[in-house]
């Protein structure tokens, strides 16, 4: 379970500073945060959600987490725009007595994702998954 406020290196920032973030509640499968101190007309905001389907071997979870970002227009400084990234994690639950294939599929998306430093991911965004969604390159 997550806690109320997301406040020790759970979520980080382009740079690397961590970012807090507070409970806004749990509504049925979905749980959403709120970035502490954000502008009420520039919300920022984390969702994590679960879905489960079948039964037995054949169970599966789709988990998705959610950020989406609030910001200005650079053209009229008026405008709201929102960017928005999403993971989503489709794991045979049924299937598996361990987390390591689920693990191995984050590990992997991750590190295309990101920059690799000596042994975590830096957070700057300049990994080739992260250039071709930038770019909207193939």
């Amino acid at each position: 379970m997550l806690s109320i406020t997301l406040n020790t290196n759970e979520v980080m920032n382009a740079s690397g500073t961590e970012v807090e973030f507070q409970s806004r509640g749990i509504t049925g499968n979905r749980h959403e945060f709120a970035k502490i101190g954000e502008s009420p007309a520039l919300p920022q905001r984390f969702k994590v959600e679960h879905l489960e389907t079948g039964a037995g071997i054949r169970r599966v979870r789709q988990s998705v987490i959610r950020f989406d970002y609030s910001s200005k227009s650079d053209v009229d400084n008026a405008t709201t725009v929102v960017d928005s990234a999403q993971l989503k994690l489709t794991h045979a639950v049924g299937a598996h007595l361990t987390d390591a294939e689920a693990k191995a599929v984050l590990a992997g998306l991750g590190s295309f994702a990101f920059t690799l430093g000596t042994s975590t991911f830096k957070y700057d965004g300049t990994g080739t998954g992260a250039a071709a969604l930038l770019s909207g390159g193939l």
